[in-house]
């Protein structure tokens, strides 16, 4: 891709057709962190250093269209894949494509706990890593799953109450923070407690713990990630902004974090983005670690990996196999109960 001096003659060689407001201020965030020169042409970054975050999925190819269409030509740049120990083979040959695309090594760097170790340790997945999260601390508790009080239960299980005041809607009324934002799922599994342990913890050794050893190895001025607003989940709803200043830390960036779905198909559009097979040739939506059950449509993961990937859909459900049981009675459970209620 050509190199250019400043970001006016950037723009001025992007398309006519499709570049708009979002992706224009998307390309001056990241212009004025990763592209290292001024605006008057003289030398200068501020982030010698740069580890960028590649998942394989959407967002993360227009993060990384974006960094190497403006350059980085002081910036030493260090693309990383996360892998997870579940993951699609479609994902893996996207990844090739990058390399072969743009020029560029993707390191593959291997999960610190892989996901199917970190559920035979912690748990499986439940719904969302908040309701794994307390479900994971009240199970630490020994707790039976009644239906009482939340004074009566924090004197039975003491050191134990923030997940005391979500089961027994303690957080205040309407609060986001309740159960009770999850329809029956409270009454579910008072009548139908889990006979397996269920945790978040298997996110933070296949992803997280590992992002934290390669920032301490390579000591990385700026930590970029492809994390769109738009998104929604928890990851997602984390953050204010597309910039956080860390002292002592990385900065945090992402660059796409302002644009919607429709910026992005103009982006795609526009520069030609092509994305992997679990796009194009799945059907699926989104991307992550394969079929997790924290994923909304989970089903629709399984399906794809049983059509074109059976090997992985063998493993996805013997690693996740109580999750998705216990996922689907309780849907089925709320539905039953919504129709009563509607009687």
């Amino acid at each position: 891709m050509e190199l250019f001096n400043t970001l006016d003659d950037f723009l001025r060689s992007c398309p006519d057709n499709g570049v708009n407001f979002e992706i224009q201020s998307a390309f001056l965030k990241a212009w004025s962190k990763i592209h290292g020169w001024n605006d008057d042409g003289k030398p200068w970054t501020m982030y010698p250093v740069v580890l960028t975050a590649i998942s394989g999925g959407a967002d993360s190819d227009v993060t990384m269209d974006m960094i190497e269409r403006i350059g980085h030509p002081l910036s030493e740049v260090h693309y990383v894949f996360y892998d997870s120990g579940l993951e699609f083979e479609a994902t893996k040959r996207h990844l090739a494509f990058l390399e072969d695309k743009y020029g560029v090594s993707i390191e593959r760097r291997k999960a610190k706990v892989p996901v199917p170790l970190g559920v035979r340790r912690f748990g499986v997945p439940f719904l969302s890593k908040k309701v794994s999260d307390y479900l994971y601390r009240l199970r630490l508790h020994g707790f039976q799953w009644e239906m009482e009080p939340f004074e009566k239960l924090r004197l039975k299980y003491p050191r134990c109450e923030s997940a005391l005041r979500w089961w027994c809607n303690a957080w205040g009324k309407n609060s986001r923070m309740n159960i009770q934002r999850r329809c029956w799922l409270r009454e579910f599994m008072a009548e139908n407690p889990p006979d397996f342990p269920i945790s978040d913890r298997c996110c933070e050794g296949a992803k997280k713990a590992t992002a934290k050893q390669l920032e301490k190895e390579i000591r990385p001025d700026l930590a970029v990630t492809g994390v769109r607003k738009s998104e929604g989940g928890a990851r997602a709803s984390a953050y204010r902004s597309c910039f956080d200043e860390n002292c002592g830390k990385p900065n945090r960036f992402r660059p796409v974090f302002w644009l919607k779905d429709s910026d992005r198909d103009a982006y795609d559009r526009a520069f030609g983005v092509t994305h992997s097979d679990c796009y194009s040739v799945y059907g699926l939506t989104r991307t992550g670690c394969a079929c997790c059950p924290f994923g909304r449509n989970f089903e629709a993961e399984l399906g794809a990996a049983k059509k074109y990937e059976p090997r992985l859909y063998a493993a996805t459900v013997n690693v996740f196999g109580d999750a998705y049981a216990y996922t689907r009675a309780y849907r089925e459970y709320a539905c039953a109960r919504d129709a009563e209620r509607n009687r």
